[in-house]
């Protein structure tokens, strides 16, 4: 028997869509009843669904036996109606929302479902936890927040997939379930019913398997995926989180950052209104660790690392002089306005950064009236004081801070000190967006405990033309090691990391000789890698690719705290889903069908 409500169904249209339609229009929409007024003969009813909300009116004398209907609807029960479209009373209009010189008589409706009074307000005046929404999240995707960043990655992702296959490219999936390899992070591990004792790794990115594409002559390939790292959470990862991962054929470097800017420049502009200015600046990794102390430098500001060490090296400053003697660098930053920054403050930054980057002080000065001034300042002389204030371009009213150490610990502490102080003395305009590539990345980096070496991006990326060959023994590479450059790159966004790539190595040979740098030898390599070295002894082109960071993209652009903000059904810092209150122990007999047992619990 067809109802009421499916005889109207196919006649619907959402409440954003009512803007510009004539009064008069006959309309039946679904929703939420979002807040509702009982005037007394005359009932009014937000009704909400996910275009946007419409003010709907029953009038006893029009719906008859149904005003019960609207008597008896309470916040979030779900209605269908069926009314006339009309204007507002000039007194009535709500400027707030596009539909707001709108509203609906109601001729016909049905309470398709009630509900119970939601655990937290869903408008804008709701200051519940997150905990409690992540665990309602059914409901929280009727706030506007929520809805309209979801709305937004779906309207990114798709100007994405357009570009990209007007560009030639083609999606293809890649498997979830595959070997463990080395990716920098643990693996989340999946066990085999049908082989007992073996395992599947699910995958922390595409790497291999896109290489195999371009071996395989796909030449221009991109993916939406999931990925999955089993590393300690924050506010910008996630145990799963999406990528856009691509790959290019017959291609340098230049080829795929010109390809990147144009579609940075046609997904901002299409998405999010922006006009984004390519080509971006580059920057090599050796000056944005030396000018602003980090390999993701926020460029919408100055306060640059400055190196002093030629200015004080023959000062009686002992912090200064003793950190250059044990090969350490001497580096300031000039703060505008920063004299206003109190002697308590100062004391509170220098805790700060020795707990959270080894900095053993923060010796400081002011610029009054007459200079430099402190009480360190006896130890220089005027005319190393005035060579200082011209390195740091500094003016009366500012502040001038110092670091003395070893370049890897006064490089990053004086840089997050300069990210920290941008926020009160040279705050970047709010929708300012400045993109930049860092590129000339090192290629490995050695522990300084143990002497290993490590591959900064992955095994998998190209070393500077020429820089190893086929006939470069492991001993001659670990003598240059921290020299040796690759064809590495990140895209940088206002200070975050949005995306990484570089060239990858085509050769067998030097993909072995990176291998063995690294300590992973023959067999450790067949083992792990044995289907990638083989596929290239067949020919594989010269390629190349990039991945990109979509949730964090659109944390930045939306304006969210964390990527949990723009992921519809995200995992707490502890890993945990609140709604479905994953992970949970499983029947033992699930662990006996796989030969496993949990022991140590």
């Amino acid at each position: 028997m067809e109802t009421w409500f499916k005889k109207h169904y196919a006649e619907r249209v959402f409440a954003g869509e009512l803007v510009g339609k004539n009064p008069g229009t006959e309309v039946f929409l679904c929703g939420w009843a979002f807040r509702f007024r009982d005037q007394g003969g005359v009932i009014f009813i937000d009704l909400r669904d996910r275009s946007g909300m419409i003010q709907i009116v029953a009038r006893k004398e029009i719906i008859g036996d149904k005003f019960s209907l609207a008597e008896a609807v309470r916040s979030e029960y779900v209605l269908a109606i069926r009314g006339k479209l009309q204007n507002r009373d000039a007194e009535a209009i709500n400027p707030k929302i596009p539909t707001g010189t709108l509203e609906v008589i109601i001729d016909d409706m049905e309470i398709l479902n009630t509900s119970k009074t939601p655990p937290f307000q869903l408008d804008e005046f709701d200051e519940s936890g997150e905990d409690i929404r992540l665990k309602y999240r059914y409901l929280e995707f009727r706030k506007e927040d929520l809805k309209n960043r979801i709305f937004t990655r779906h309207n990114f992702l798709h100007s994405i997939r357009n570009y990209l296959h007007g560009e030639g490219f083609l999606e293809i999936e890649t498997p979830i379930l595959n070997k463990s390899t080395p990716e920098g992070a643990r693996d989340f591990l999946v066990p085999s019913r049908l082989n007992p004792g073996s395992f599947y790794a699910l995958p922390q990115s595409p790497q291999i398997f896109k290489q195999i594409l371009m071996v395989g002559g796909m030449e221009r390939y991109f993916q939406i995926v999931k990925c999955f790292r089993d590393e300690d959470l924050r506010a910008d990862r996630q145990p799963e989180f999406t990528q856009l991962d691509m790959e290019f054929s017959y291609v340098d470097q230049e080829d795929i950052l010109r390809e990147i800017e144009k579609l940075i420049s046609h997904s901002f502009q299409e998405t999010f209104g922006l006009k984004v200015q390519i080509p971006f600046p580059r920057i090599s990794y050796k000056e944005a660790i030396e000018s602003y102390g980090s390999d993701k430098p926020d460029l919408r500001f100055g306060m640059k690392l400055h190196d002093l060490s030629d200015l004080v090296g023959d000062c009686n400053f002992q912090v200064f002089t003793g950190a250059l003697k044990n090969k350490g660098v001497v580096k300031a930053i000039c703060v505008p306005g920063g004299s206003v920054i109190s002697r308590k403050e100062i004391e509170e930054l220098t805790n700060w950064l020795n707990k959270d980057y080894r900095s053993k002080g923060l010796a400081y000065m002011k610029h009054g009236a007459d200079g430099l001034e402190s009480t360190i300042t006896k130890f220089f002389t005027p005319e190393t004081l005035k060579k200082i204030s011209e390195r740091l371009a500094s003016k009366e009213g500012d502040m001038v801070f110092f670091g003395a150490d070893l370049p890897h610990i006064v490089n990053p502490s004086l840089g997050a000190l300069r990210l920290r102080l941008s926020q009160r003395f040279e705050t970047p305009p709010q929708d300012s967006y400045h993109f930049s590539w860092v590129v000339a990345f090192p290629m490995f980096e050695k522990d300084p405990a143990n002497g290993e070496i490590y591959a900064i991006h992955h095994p998998f990326t190209a070393p500077e033309d020429g820089v190893i060959s086929q006939e470069s023994t492991r001993e001659e590479l670990i003598q240059k090691v921290e020299n040796l450059n690759s064809k590495a790159y990140d895209l940088v966004l206002n200070g975050n990391e949005i995306g990484g790539g570089s060239i990858r190595i085509h050769e067998k040979q030097i993909q072995e000789k990176v291998f063995e740098l690294l300590g992973i030898g023959k067999e450790e390599a067949e083992e792990k890698f044995g289907f990638l070295l083989e596929a290239l002894q067949y020919g594989a082109p010269p390629h190349g690719g990039i991945a990109f960071g979509i949730d964090r993209i659109l944390m930045l652009m939306t304006g969210g705290k964390s990527i949990r903000d723009v992921i519809a059904f995200p995992k707490t810092q502890k890993g945990v889903c609140m709604m479905s209150d994953c992970p949970t122990p499983v029947e033992n007999s699930q662990l006996e069908d796989l030969k496993i047992r949990t022991v140590g619990l």
